[in-house]
């Protein structure tokens, strides 16, 4: 399925070695950064590099690949998140990825959730490095696509920046180059997911730090993010932010995000920088083709414009929008004149 945007639809794309070092990402998310979300998200910035929600390397392998992996050509720049711990199963995710057209593939090695430490994966992988680089050297060696890591400063009692160092070097030296840092350590006991996100303090200086005693690797950084006059100041000390909660809360921050901070890249970009940022009324009026099309296969309206809620977060109507969307989007039948009547109803505010 492809729905194209005229304002946004490109020829020019990244090579796959340069789609994934961009200055700017939105975090892979569950339950938040479905194909929905991102093509939402491609309305408001067309190059901010794009993940998928973490998809396990069992349920890639086995289970429907194009419902968990389908996305549109629009969507690109975007990198696939697996979870996993078995180099047999990744490599393979990896050659599916690349069949697929992803420009590449991020292993998590930073969540915290029970369910993903029972299956031995996410952040307690951080207590395994060497299993790590057996990971990603199979990922490697099945497919060229790029491959990057994402992972904490630290987990329990092993959080000290000699621990995230070794952990980098160790993986490094399977000849991968991109390491997102989430700036906070991970409890695997006694926080929930949640908590992971916000108790365990920010500790910005141990990337600093990671980016000057590894110049050679791409090094981003994730956590506690919310405008881009932060991004632009971290842009200073490392290669790359990205942003997680905020472009869920606030996905309009990112309007200006393709000329304040991805615009020194217009040479690989062509003319696709656009001059003028979309206004909210455009983004919501861009999505209506796609809902249609979505609509006609059997999806439910609220599949889509739940992702649209905080469209308008901050501005007159934004509370009326909500209200119309949240209650009328999951009835039956309803359709892209919900969407319409909530643009009015904004207006009109």
């Amino acid at each position: 399925m492809q729905v194209t945007n005229p304002r946004f639809s490109h020829t020019n794309r990244f090579k796959a070695a340069q789609a994934v070092e961009v200055p700017l990402s939105i975090a892979p998310m569950m339950d938040r950064t479905d194909r929905h979300y991102r093509y939402f998200m491609r309305q408001i910035t067309r190059h901010t590099l794009l993940y998928t929600e973490m998809v396990t390397a069992q349920a890639i392998c086995f289970g429907d690949r194009e419902r968990l992996l389908g996305f549109t050509p629009d969507e690109k720049p975007l990198i696939l998140q697996v979870g996993g711990d078995d180099p047999t199963a990744l490599a393979q995710c990896t050659r599916i990825a690349a069949d697929f057209g992803y420009d590449g593939i991020n292993l998590n090695v930073g969540c915290p959730s029970d369910r993903v430490q029972s299956g031995n994966f996410g952040a307690c992988l951080m207590a395994q490095p060497e299993r790590v680089a057996d990971c990603i050297t199979a990922m490697r060696a099945a497919s060229p696509l790029p491959v990057s890591v994402k992972h904490r400063i630290g987990v329990d009692h092993q959080d000290r920046y000699e621990d995230m160092a070794h952990f980098v070097s160790l993986v490094a030296q399977t000849g991968c180059r991109h390491f997102t840092v989430h700036a906070r350590k991970a409890w695997l006991q006694g926080l929930s997911p949640r908590e992971n996100r916000t108790v365990p303090p920010l500790r910005y200086q141990d990337v600093h730090r990671l980016k000057r005693e590894f110049p050679h690797l791409w090094i981003e950084i994730n956590g506690g993010f919310t405008s881009l006059d932060q991004v632009t100041e971290q842009l200073t000390q490392v290669d790359a932010v990205m942003i997680g909660r905020a472009a869920y809360d606030h996905p309009y921050l990112f309007a200006e995000a393709d000329r304040r901070v991805l615009a020194h890249l217009k040479p690989a970009l062509g003319s696709t920088i656009a001059a003028e940022p979309p206004s909210r009324q455009m983004v919501a009026t861009a999505m209506l083709p796609y809902i249609d099309h979505w609509l006609s296969r059997g999806l439910k309206l609220n599949k889509i414009t739940r992702h649209m809620l905080m469209l308008f977060a901050g501005q007159p109507g934004s509370r009326l929008w909500k209200q119309i969307l949240t209650e009328a989007s999951c009835k039956p039948g309803a359709g892209i004149e919900v969407v319409q009547r909530a643009l009015q109803a904004v207006s009109q505010s």
